[in-house]
């Protein structure tokens, strides 16, 4: 007898095969899906593109104005934040060929002061456009130039008188009248104290800015040279008189002189020393050396070295022009050193409070 087949055995034996393919293709593809993770993951963060960086400078217009019209004479664009105001005259001298730059003076303010050439244009920008009022300075030299004209003059001047030229002196007279020792021993001084300040101006100031104007060399070059030929005149006549205390007092007082000038050398070394060294943080102090102890007493020894120079040439040779000449020297570096008193009150209280600015408890 035969069995009657199940009909629902293959549709079951189907439906079996289809859950299984079914099965093992979802089984594939979790672990495709998991080899993609692993294979990210080790691949690392995925990072984005870096974005282009559009750098952006900006540039400053300079508007040059005549301080006294008011007209604007011209415009200096595309200046850079990092230029110096020294960059800007150099940019205004190729527009306007005639004032090179040591020649203009920039302002910030109609009344201000001037500008200095190291300063920077971003510090004084409030917007994008800078208004500078210009003055004209007029003809410029250097100061190298300025002290040495200045002290080359009486340095020859002196030694034209000190030869007695036919032109100037008596040939005869010269001839009869025996020249006294301190008239050899007051030009010795004299040219030492002028060689002294040409080998500094060459070897130990630094000068900046540069330049001042040319009218103010011709004022001191008057000076200097008209008094140095007054002098010379009286100290190199035939008739001079020798001082009144003879041997005593031209020895004493050319002692004097003489450690005056070493002084004043040494003072003008370690003044320049500290500028090149940078050290501007402090007030010079004194050394080992003995002349730079008056910087315990006053802020400006270099002055009072100056002054004392001239004094004692005065006693050494015993001359009226010598006198005037003396007392109005004194005057002046007694101004120039209260001037720079003042000035270091602000920088160096604490060190300078107590001191005098030239001469030493007075003033």
């Amino acid at each position: 007898m035969l069995k009657r087949q199940n009909p629902s055995t293959p549709k079951h034996s189907k439906g079996l095969a289809a859950d299984g393919g079914a099965l093992s293709m979802s089984h594939n593809d979790s672990r495709s899906f998991f080899n993609l993770s692993q294979l990210v993951l080790s691949a690392g963060q995925i990072k984005p593109s870096p974005a282009l960086k559009h750098s952006k400078i900006t540039y400053f217009e300079v508007e040059i104005v005549d301080v006294q019209s008011k007209k604007q004479i011209c415009i200096v664009d595309k200046v850079p934040p990092a230029s110096t105001l020294l960059d800007v005259k150099h940019k205004f001298h190729k527009a306007c060929p005639q004032w090179y730059p040591s020649r203009v003076g920039l302002q910030l303010e109609r009344n201000g002061p001037f500008l200095k050439d190291s300063i920077s244009i971003q510090s004084l920008a409030v917007s994008s456009i800078i208004t500078l009022y210009f003055t004209d300075l007029g003809q410029q030299v250097g100061w190298t130039t300025f002290f040495l004209t200045e002290y080359t003059g009486p340095l020859l001047i002196y030694l034209l008188f000190y030869i007695r030229l036919s032109t100037i002196y008596d040939q005869v007279e010269s001839r009869k009248n025996f020249r006294h020792p301190v008239v050899h021993l007051a030009c010795f001084c004299h040219c030492l104290h002028y060689i002294r300040h040409l080998l500094e101006t060459l070897f130990v100031h630094k000068f900046s800015e540069g330049h001042t104007p040319l009218k103010n060399m011709i004022k001191g070059c008057a000076f200097y040279w008209g008094f140095t030929s007054w002098i010379a005149y009286y100290i190199n006549h035939p008739r001079y008189t020798p001082p009144s205390f003879g041997h005593k007092q031209v020895s004493y007082a050319a002692l004097a002189f003489l450690m005056c000038e070493a002084g004043n050398h040494f003072i003008n070394v370690a003044l320049a020393h500290q500028t090149n060294s940078g050290n501007r943080t402090c007030f010079p102090s004194p050394t080992y050396n003995p002349f730079t102890w008056l910087f315990l007493l006053v802020s400006c020894p270099n002055y009072t070295y100056e002054a004392g120079s001239w004094i004692s040439f005065t006693v050494m040779t015993q001359t009226l022009p010598v006198g005037i000449f003396a007392f109005l020297m004194v005057i002046q570096m007694s101004l120039w050193a209260q001037k720079k008193h003042r000035l270091y009150l602000k920088r160096f209280y604490p060190e300078v409070r107590r001191k005098a600015a030239m001469i030493p408890i007075i003033f």
